[in-house]
This record gives C-alpha cells, sequence and structure tokens, in this order.
C-alpha cells in the first residue's frame, strides 16, 4: 500500500426529513445565495424543504444550471453573488448543481480569468463556504473538492480539484430521488460504478481494505441498480444507492492506491463534441478500455471476475473476457448503451477527440502513463 493522507471535512446527515437540519447548519447571519437547476425540486417538493428551512435568513435565488455545468452560467452567478454581496453558498440538486457552486466559491475572489481555474490549473487562495442537499446520487461531488465544468462557447469540458471548495456539509435524503426519470437513475448508478473502478481496476499494491471496500461497493450497485428501475419507491434501494454513489468518490477507498482517470478524460471529450450525458461516455469507453489494458491490468482484472462477479473459469483469458462481457451487460441493463452507434452516433470523429485531448495536454493517461494518443485513438475506435 502507498503512503497516504486522507481527510475528509464534509459532515454527512443522511436520511428521510433532514432537509429541516439546514435550519441549525446554516451560519446565522449567512448572505446565502441558493443555487438549483431547471426547476424540478420544484415538483418534488424539495424546493419548499429547502425555503422552510431558510425562513428568517437572509438569502437569494439562483437557477437555471445545467447538466454538464455551463462556465457562461457560472460566470452570471458570481456576477450576482458579487452583488448581493454572498458570504456562502447553498447548492440543491445533483452534481452539475454543486459543481458550478464549487467554481462559483472558488471564482469570486478569484484574481483573473476564472477559466484559467480548470484551464491552467491556475491556485485557490480562497473560496466561499457551501453546503449543499443532494437529490441525484452519481458524482460524490457532495464529500470532495473535484468539479466538472463546460465551456459552451468552445465545447471544453474541464475539471479541477481544491481542498478550499469541499462542502462544509451535504443533507443526503434518499425520498428526494423517487421522482428522477430512468434514465438519471441509471447515469448515477454508471457514473458511481466508473467512480469505483477508475480507483480500484489498476494493479495490486495489497491494500486489502480499499480493495474489500471497493468490491463491496461495486457488489451493491450490481445487486441495487437494476431494481430501482423496477421498485423507484424502495426506500432501501435507494438508501443504499445513494451511500454507495457518496462513498465511490470520497477519496476513501482511493487513498494508497494507483488510479486510473483516462476513462474519465476520454468521456469529457466525448460530452463536450457529442453532448451526450456524461455516464453515457462512460458506459462507451470503460469496456474497451478494460479490453485494451488488459495485460497491464490483468491481475485486478482477474481479481474482479472473481470477487465480484464470481467467475470460476480456469482460462484466466476467458475470466477477463467474461468480466469484461459482464460489465457490458450491467451497463446495458441499466440502459447505457456501450457504444457510439448504440446513441445513434454513426461517426466518433475520434481524430476530433484526440486532438482535443493532445490540446488540454491531457495525454498520456492510465495508471501508468501509457495511454498515448495511438492506444487512446483504439479504444474509441473499438467503441464504434
Amino acid at each position: 500500500m502507498n503512503n497516504f493522507s486522507f481527510h475528509n471535512p464534509t459532515k454527512i446527515i443522511f436520511g428521510e426529513g433532514q432537509i429541516s437540519a439546514l435550519a441549525k447548519l446554516l451560519p446565522v447571519d449567512a448572505r446565502i445565495l441558493f443555487t438549483y437547476g431547471g426547476g424540478s425540486i420544484k415538483k418534488n417538493g424539495v424546493y419548499d424543504q429547502v425555503i422552510k428551512a431558510l425562513a428568517g435568513k437572509t438569502f437569494f435565488e439562483f437557477s437555471g444550471i445545467e447538466p454538464n455545468p455551463h462556465y457562461e452560467t457560472v460566470l452570471k452567478a458570481v456576477e450576482i453573488a458579487k452583488g448581493k454581496k454572498i458570504d456562502f453558498l447553498l447548492a440543491v440538486g445533483g452534481g452539475s448543481v454543486i459543481d458550478a457552486t464549487k467554481l462559483i466559491a472558488a471564482a469570486i475572489n478569484f484574481a483573473g480569468e476564472p477559466w484559467d481555474i480548470l484551464a491552467k490549473n491556475s491556485p485557490i487562495k480562497s473560496a466561499l463556504p457551501i453546503g449543499c442537499v443532494l437529490t441525484l446520487p452519481a458524482t460524490g461531488t457532495e464529500s470532495n473538492g473535484n468539479s466538472v465544468i463546460t465551456k459552451f462557447s468552445t465545447h471544453e469540458k474541464l475539471a479541477f480539484g481544491n481542498s478550499l471548495v469541499y462542502p462544509q456539509f451535504a443533507i443526503l435524503d434518499p425520498t428526494t430521488t423517487y421522482t428522477l426519470p430512468p434514465r438519471q437513475i441509471a447515469n448515477g448508478v454508471v457514473d458511481a460504478f466508473v467512480h469505483i473502478m477508475e480507483q480500484y481496476l489498476t494493479y495490486p499494491v495489497n491494500a486489502k481494505v480499499q480493495d474489500r471496500f471497493a468490491e463491496g461497493l461495486l457488489l451493491t450497485l450490481i445487486e441495487e441498480g437494476p431494481k430501482v428501475l423496477t421498485q423507484p419507491n424502495d426506500y432501501a434501494i435507494r438508501a443504499n444507492i445513494m451511500w454507495a454513489a457518496t462513498m465511490a468518490l470520497n477519496g476513501l477507498i482511493g487513498v494508497g492506491v494507483p488510479q486510473d482517470w483516462a476513462t474519465h478524460a476520454l468521456g469529457h471529450e466525448i460530452t463536450a463534441l457529442h453532448g451526450l450525458d456524461h455516464a453515457q461516455t462512460l458506459a462507451i469507453v470503460l469496456p474497451t478500455l478494460m479490453s485494451q489494458q488488459r495485460t497491464t491490468k490483468r491481475e485486478k482484472l482477474i481479481q474482479y471476475g472473481k470477487r465480484v462477479w464470481g467467475l470460476t473459469n480456469s482460462d484466466e483469458e476467458k475470466l477477463i473476457d467474461v468480466a469484461i462481457a459482464e460489465t457490458k451487460n450491467f451497463f446495458e441493463k441499466m440502459g447505457a448503451p456501450t457504444t457510439f452507434s448504440g446513441y445513434g452516433i454513426k461517426d466518433s470523429l475520434t481524430s476530433t477527440l484526440i486532438e482535443k485531448l493532445i490540446q488540454h495536454n491531457s495525454l498520456p493517461i492510465g495508471e501508468h502513463r501509457d495511454i498515448t494518443a495511438e492506444v487512446a485513438t483504439k479504444i474509441l475506435t473499438a467503441a464504434a
């Protein structure tokens, strides 16, 4: 196991009816900007619960944050926050709302063009405090310092990470997810699954605790994911999926182990170019990446096949083939096709995708930094 330092400052408040805890969690004299998306929280009752908890506090609203949140939208919120002298941000929604709010928090006191935080890794010296109410389990952003933003004008999708934008608290009420459409449910499960895989499916370093945690989370998603599509109002299923998605990327399973975020790097470019949902791009990339990298990932692929899928094939090559096939089948069962053609994309524009990766200095990628432009081209081509 590699050396590591682990600290997660986010307080988790989990369970039905916990949105009311906002009243005590928010600073008494704060000037709050309440951020949310397209208005679904007004249909499922979450908005009313938040407003009730905000009674007596000074707050302003900013709505309209898109899926794959736009940088241009963030800038509008920053101007409002500056004008209203906001000193606390409350994000209510899924990963996109929380990600956008993190950049708002970092951009308010940033000297210069805030896009440089993502494009040039410009350092952040301060950020406004953030709290959040999660309504879509998927990204894990509710308890980490990461954010992914799309610059709509240039079709760029980039990420940044900083400990200053960890939410101070995150309220997770599984009942807020009951009204999610099947596509968003599937996206959340697939996204969380791939987050785990990118921290797990690398090479062994004898990190038994992290491996078993990761395998348990994968099994939970495999068991509960399909169920939630047919039993959408089952609290226990929703609760397990919500907690698994948070645990997938709160840093715990990633400490002391090598990580491979190549699937995400490729997926971000696909979203930026083709407009697919984030999780859909991951479903396209991961299986072909597993196949392409089967030699360097061999030991963990075999372990994955045996422990997660219960495979007993004596022929290890066939075991790996079946493990990859089971992964594809799981994504398909969740309603996430695993090829470009499955989304009606006849031309993946692979060369353009590779050019974007080069432009963003993303290559080489992978746990061994061995996924070059040539290898990435093979991965994308195989996913046609």
